[in-house]
């Protein structure tokens, strides 16, 4: 039998990871499980060199996936989210999940909605701006408990940002809470510190490595850590042919539910990158805000939420960061400089 007529269903596991293997009549040849390793995975999977192998997107998607394509399999990595006949199936166990993968794969691989994984550089370097993340959101955790431990004694800490709250407020703690919280302030203080040293490295790699981030940091609200998420995530500036699809791969289109003449408005799919989807609304909120500068992106979302009426302006926002992403996405492809105006200046 020859091995590029097999289909590998591949279900990974964080210790082990079961394998079913189908011959070219849907047939089961081999069901087994490995070792999450490279050295398991490779001494099992040369015995099939040349069979397609599909797996869900997960933690050890994308170097699994890396492994065996050196190894010369065609690999298909399935958008787990899109997969509903294994997560909502109810006879649910790790080796049908393997063999269900491999009978898709045979049936249609466009019903495995497959994803593109980033390269291992973009990979490591998104990681330093996520790393970023954490820290900030430490800080914000530890800001929280000081803050709420105070107000517990019938006190408050002066008011402040984030960067400056361990230098505003160690003079303020009360002295019966000295013990209990001296402690978190210094680690606070680290914190900021830390931080910064981060930030100024993501803003370096953004400058020598990444120099197109330049060009989407044009827009207003956009910094180097939303415009180097971006650049990562997306990776290749080819990577779709109608720039609006950035907008349904980001999560940011509302989802559907439509059957007959019902057709309810529903939120967004969150697919995608929820970090970047997280960093593109955060740009949208300013935006459209009172600081925002008067821009094509703000006429717009004035368009949908009227100046006062709060209720649609989440609709606004989100609307706002779909438009922001396509943007992006065209600044980047195209190389243009960003014109703030330029539908106002087309429709004069």
């Amino acid at each position: 039998m020859q091995q590029s007529q097999l289909t590998i269903g591949l279900d990974l596991g964080d210790r082990r990871s079961h394998v079913c293997v189908l011959d070219e009549k849907g047939d089961v040849v081999t069901r087994t499980d490995v070792a999450t390793t490279r050295p398991g995975i490779t001494k099992l999977f040369r015995a099939y060199a040349g069979a397609t192998v599909v797996m869900e997107a997960g933690t050890h998607s994308r170097w699994v996936s890396a492994l065996l394509g050196q190894l010369e399999f065609r690999t298909l990595v399935a958008d787990a989210r899109q997969v509903r006949l294994i997560y909502g199936s109810n006879n649910k166990t790790d080796a049908f999940d393997a063999e269900k993968l491999a009978r898709l794969a045979r049936v249609d691989e466009r019903l495995l909605n497959p994803i593109q994984h980033r390269s291992e550089q973009a990979q490591a370097d998104l990681a330093v701006v996520k790393a970023r993340d954490v820290l900030v959101a430490a800080r914000k955790d530890l800001i929280n408990h000081v803050r709420a431990a105070v107000k517990g004694m019938g006190e408050r800490l002066p008011a402040c940002d984030a960067d400056g709250f361990a230098r505003k407020v160690k003079d303020h703690v009360p002295e019966i809470l000295a013990p209990a919280l001296s402690h978190l302030v210094a680690a606070l203080e680290e914190l900021t510190k830390r931080i910064k040293d981060i930030e100024r490295v993501i803003e370096r790699m953004a400058a020598v490595a990444y120099p197109e981030t330049a060009r989407l940091a044009q827009v207003p609200g956009v910094g180097p850590i939303t415009a180097l998420t971006f650049v990562l995530t997306i990776e290749d500036q080819e990577r779709f042919k109608d720039p609006r699809s950035v907008g349904a791969f980001l999560g940011l289109v509302p989802r559907r539910d439509q059957s007959g003449e019902r057709d309810p408005r529903l939120g967004i799919t969150k697919a995608g990158n929820g970090y970047l989807r997280r960093l593109l609304v955060n740009c949208a909120h300013y935006i459209v805000g009172p600081f925002g500068p008067e821009c094509d992106l703000k006429r717009f979302s004035l368009r949908i939420c009227p100046a006062g009426d709060t209720a649609r302006k989440k609709r606004a926002v989100v609307a706002v960061a779909r438009k922001l992403s396509v943007l992006l996405y065209r600044l980047w492809q195209t190389g243009d400089d960003y014109q703030p105006n330029r539908l106002l200046a087309k429709a004069a």
